[in-house]
């Protein structure tokens, strides 16, 4: 009869064991489908080097295209009141043909910035990445687009991913300091700050109150 009951239990934890090791693989396959690992992947490689690892996760082209708004936005504003239409379309019409150079200066920016963020704190293993990385990044899944933020000691950063394959690719960047460092990058490309147009509402607008004194 005890022979009977222990190999009764031998048998339920040998099911359970099996269950848990099945569950297991499954879980840590699912788990290798997020966005979250592919961070991971991002991280441990930045830590460790690797950029032959590193730009598989990234779209330089994609990043580079949508930092272009933000970047003509900075551009603009460099120049205050001097900034006329001529000059706003003339940063329109620049912007587009640097995006072959902007690739390289984009993907260097979001090297580096992912590599600030990785040397936080000492290089550590990767499966205390994969504990960790969930709660130092805020990722939000929505089919095959996702958004990750992550607080730098100053700033926050935002990276927008879309699905690839089994992994997921960053497709967008978000970071002020990024986009003020890339719009310096290409303020040479463009019309000298310091020509005000005459015609100016603004100044109009400053002589008119002047008479009115």
């Amino acid at each position: 009869r005890w022979r009977r009951i222990l190999t009764l239990l031998m048998f339920v934890v040998l099911v359970v064991v099996l269950a848990a090791v099945v569950g297991g693989f499954f879980g840590w396959r699912y788990y290798q489908s997020t966005p979250a690992y592919t961070l991971t992947l991002m991280i441990d490689a930045a830590q460790r080097n690797d950029l032959a690892e590193f730009e598989k996760r990234i779209d330089d082209e994609e990043i580079a295209k949508n930092m272009l708004p933000s970047v003509s936005q900075k551009a603009a504003g460099r120049y205050g009141f001097a900034l006329n239409s001529s000059i706003q379309q003339r940063i329109d019409t620049v912007l587009p043909t640097l995006l072959p150079s902007l690739k390289q200066t984009v993907h260097d920016e979001v090297v580096k910035e992912i590599k600030e963020f990785a040397s936080k704190s000492e290089p550590r293993p990767f499966i205390f990445l994969v504990v960790t990385v969930p709660s130092l990044m805020k990722v939000t899944t929505q089919g095959d687009t996702a958004k990750a933020t992550a607080a730098l000691s100053d700033r926050t950063i935002e990276l927008s991913m879309t699905r690839d394959a089994e992994r997921w690719k960053v497709i967008e960047f978000k970071d002020d300091v990024v986009d003020q460092r890339v719009a310096d990058s290409v303020m040479k490309e463009l019309p000298a700050i310091g020509t005000i147009d005459p015609n100016s509402p603004l100044l109009k607008k400053s002589a008119r109150s002047k008479r009115r004194r």
